[in-house]
């Protein structure tokens, strides 16, 4: 690994100001991206900024029908959260298919939103909770924040700090792991919310990463059932092609993984 001066910041101000002084540094919170790309020579930040003693990115509270998390909190708090469960066990149930125990208890839902990975599981949730992605600079819907693979809207200096959404009225995430990594080959998030509006969110199968399937929403917001998006289809054009499946393969993986979700969320 290429020597770096390792960092950890108390506030959010404190990374902020420690970022403007490295030459090339990167925030880090569960680490479980960065510093594997680190050992494998793809990037050798000048600093490392570990987010992870900010007690104000830890934990969930649900006031009313709002969820809120803060952005350091783990994969396997998220997964075994009992206030979480009841307001939308379906992010539960994904947390607890990341990774091994390892990953869930050093991964954390900020560090995989901001990495946007093209399999990562949190990204298709954000998409189908109409969720906001709070920063140390402003707020932004999830719609607008995804840019395609490994890129998102945040800024060099910004740090993600939080989540929130409303509770759905039925939720629940069908993926397809990879028997190597987990991640997704395929995964498939699907949220009634409050108003009866349907949202889809698929990761994992997208040639340019994280993406709502409009036509699938659009069927379930007037009949939310698996027969509804039966005549649906997802173009192979739009899907990732490598040794672990080919678009064919994955288009199909969506609408099966979809009408899992679909009849799991009941």
């Amino acid at each position: 690994m290429y020597e770096t001066k390792y960092h950890s910041a108390s506030t959010t101000d404190e990374a902020v100001s420690i970022m403007g002084s490295a030459d090339d540094g990167k925030f880090v919170a569960g680490g479980q991206t960065l510093i594997p790309t680190m050992k494998q020579r793809l990037a050798a930040p000048s600093d490392l900024i570990d987010l992870c003693a900010i007690d104000a990115m830890k934990g969930i509270s649900i006031d009313g029908n709002q969820v809120t998390i803060g952005a350091c909190t783990t994969h396997a708090e998220v997964a075994s959260n009992i206030e979480l469960k009841a307001a939308c066990s379906a992010l539960c149930d994904l947390a607890a298919t990341i990774g091994d125990p390892a990953v869930r208890h050093r991964g954390t839902i900020g560090g995989s939103i901001a990495n946007n990975d093209p399999a990562a599981d949190y990204p298709a949730a954000m998409m189908a909770l109409n969720a906001q992605i709070v920063t140390n600079k402003r707020t932004i819907d999830t719609d607008d924040f995804f840019n395609g693979l490994f890129e998102t809207a945040l800024a060099d200096d910004e740090i993600i700090t939080a989540v929130t959404f409303p509770a759905p009225s039925k939720a629940a995430y069908c993926k397809f792991p990879n028997p190597a990594s987990r991640y997704a080959m395929a995964g498939v998030f699907v949220a009634k919310l409050k108003n009866g509006m349907a949202r889809v969110g698929v990761t994992g199968a997208g040639s340019d990463g994280v993406f709502r399937h409009e036509g699938m929403e659009a069927a379930l917001s007037s009949d939310w059932s698996a027969d509804a998006i039966a005549g649906e289809s997802v173009d192979a054009g739009d899907m990732l092609s490598d040794i672990h499946a080919d678009s064919a393969y994955r288009a199909n993986l969506v609408k099966v993984m979809a009408s899992r979700a679909i009849a799991a969320a009941g």
